[in-house]
């Protein structure tokens, strides 16, 4: 009798056991679950360097990088200010340059409604009576200028 190649389903053994698909589903979500975790920290991590950008601080700068790391304030630009003026990293905000730009803004505003008319150049030189006058006013137009 000659062989006779034959396939037995019986001999045949799998290579691969046959996984759990609840488990192996379970392995997946677990994995995206904490890539999420990662994006979310990243997220968070680049909206707190935001907000100190925001507040007028380089979070890459040597002078402020422990206060980023340390501070666990309210993560308003304001509020960061604030703690930047506490821990005296910055010089507090000058607010009587602003008061006077203000107050300054008020008297144009207060003299516009009480405004001298335009002065007249031409008609003053011709009025003019020496050259010294003449001379006088040139040099007033100028300082008005």
């Amino acid at each position: 009798m000659s062989e006779v190649d034959y396939y037995d389903e019986d001999d045949h053994v799998d290579a691969e056991p046959k996984q759990n698909p609840v488990r192996a589903r379970m392995k997946q979500l677990e994995k995206e679950a904490e890539e999420l975790r990662k994006q979310i920290a990243e997220a968070d991590a680049m909206k707190r360097e935001l907000t100190f950008v925001k507040a007028g601080i380089d979070p890459a700068d040597p002078k402020f990088k422990y206060f980023v790391k340390g501070y666990d304030g309210e993560l308003s630009p304001d509020a960061i200010r604030e703690a930047l003026v506490e821990a005296q990293l910055i010089s507090p905000p000058d607010t009587s340059g602003e008061a006077a730009a203000w107050q300054r803004t008020n008297q144009v505003a207060a003299g516009a409604q009480t405004a001298h008319p335009p002065v007249d150049w031409n008609r003053r030189i011709q009025e003019a009576t020496s050259e010294a006058e003449i001379m006088a006013l040139l040099a007033e137009a100028q300082q008005t200028r």
